[in-house]
């Protein structure tokens, strides 16, 4: 949803009912992950997709009834059939996708201000009937009173989390039941990128942080080099000793640090900090005898081996990465293939499934 809000933003404020079909679950090697969007509107524009091409021109059609009758419907589409022309996912995978009008949708015009601000949001949605979960308050119902509790109570945890996924519940909120498939979509601040060093390939990682959808934050102690001008796209600009501004700030564990100083007397100070830190990658730029030399620096300085294991250095993954731009590539790929377990090896030399489940 995130990726498809200002056209949902567009559509509303030019009062153009649409329909929503959402990914909810999947099997196997589904193409996209459940919280996948795409919406039609009643002109018939779309915006996002769900599985790459395989199922768009029959969801299209179930957002075009949506739009028409008011009425959600989930639809579920698994692997084609021997005839090219039958819908299906040729990957393999089989996903759930449910389709909402926008009518049938609590606060809506709430939620999108929230997703397009920042601000924590989950939904809870079974077809038709829909929980909209807030930090301090719901609104909307599923049908029951103890329905909704329990959905709320359960979604509440998977919007602490950043959790999206389906949940079953018994028709009267019972725990151990499963009559009912409530779908939770949550909707928190997208995780941080901070880049220490206002240099070339600062700039080029600020790009591609921000097209992967981090919040970016680009911090040097140098104000002639951290300047708008050469930073225009990034989330904050920060002027200031980094290991300073990284004690000052936070950071958790979907958090990403880029060290792109090296330079001794930022980068020890500074990692002495961010390997005390839950951020989920670390790296630093700079060539292996720099590594070798950060690396004794950092020991000298009293940090364990334990944290130091923690460290990419040198940053990136080996694709003989040339420019600041191809530079950014590997480091955004190294950081991808950490987040998910990849392995950074070709996808024609292995037999394991593409998509990997962490």
């Amino acid at each position: 949803m995130r990726d498809i809000v200002d056209g949902l933003a567009g559509w509303r404020a030019a009062g153009v009912a649409f329909a929503v079909a959402t990914v909810a679950r999947t099997w196997q090697s589904a193409p996209r992950q459940p919280g996948a969007a795409m919406a039609v509107s009643a002109h018939g524009d779309v915006v996002g997709s769900i599985s790459g091409g395989c199922v768009e021109g029959a969801v299209y059609e179930l957002c075009r009834t949506a739009i028409r009758t008011g009425a959600a419907h989930t639809q579920t589409f698994g692997v084609s059939d021997d005839d090219a022309l039958d819908v299906g996912l040729t990957c393999g995978g089989t996903i759930q996708v449910l389709v909402q009008p926008s009518v049938a949708m609590t606060e809506f015009d709430q939620v999108l201000a929230a997703i397009r601000d920042g601000r924590a949001v989950a939904t809870a949605s079974v077809e038709n009937a829909q929980l909209v979960i807030w930090p301090d308050r719901v609104a909307g119902s599923l049908g029951a009173p103890d329905l909704d509790d329990a959905a709320a109570r359960q979604a509440t945890g998977m919007l602490a989390l950043g959790v999206t996924g389906t949940i079953h519940l018994g028709r009267q909120g019972q725990q151990r039941g499963d009559e009912v498939a409530v779908f939770v979509q949550s909707y928190v601040p997208p995780p941080r990128m901070i880049i220490f060093g206002a240099i070339d390939f600062a700039a080029a990682m600020a790009r591609i942080g921000k097209f992967l959808g981090y919040h970016v934050t680009v911090c040097d102690a140098r104000p002639v080099f951290a300047t708008r001008a050469r930073f225009p796209d990034v989330d904050d600009l920060v002027v200031r000793w980094p290991h300073a501004y990284l004690e000052s700030t936070t950071v958790d564990d979907r958090t990403v640090l880029c060290v792109l100083t090296h330079d001794p007397k930022f980068d020890v100070p500074l990692l002495r900090v961010a390997l005390a830190t839950p951020a989920r990658y670390i790296g630093a730029m700079g060539s292996r005898r720099a590594h070798d030399d950060r690396m004794r620096r950092l020991r000298e300085a009293g940090v364990p081996e334990s944290a130091l294991a923690r460290l990419c250095s040198p940053i990136g993954l080996d694709l003989g990465a040339r420019t600041p731009e191809e530079t950014a590539v590997a480091i955004a790929a190294e950081i991808t293939a950490q987040t998910w377990g990849g392995s950074g090896r070709p996808l024609s030399d292995l037999a394991t499934p593409i998509h990997h489940h962490t």
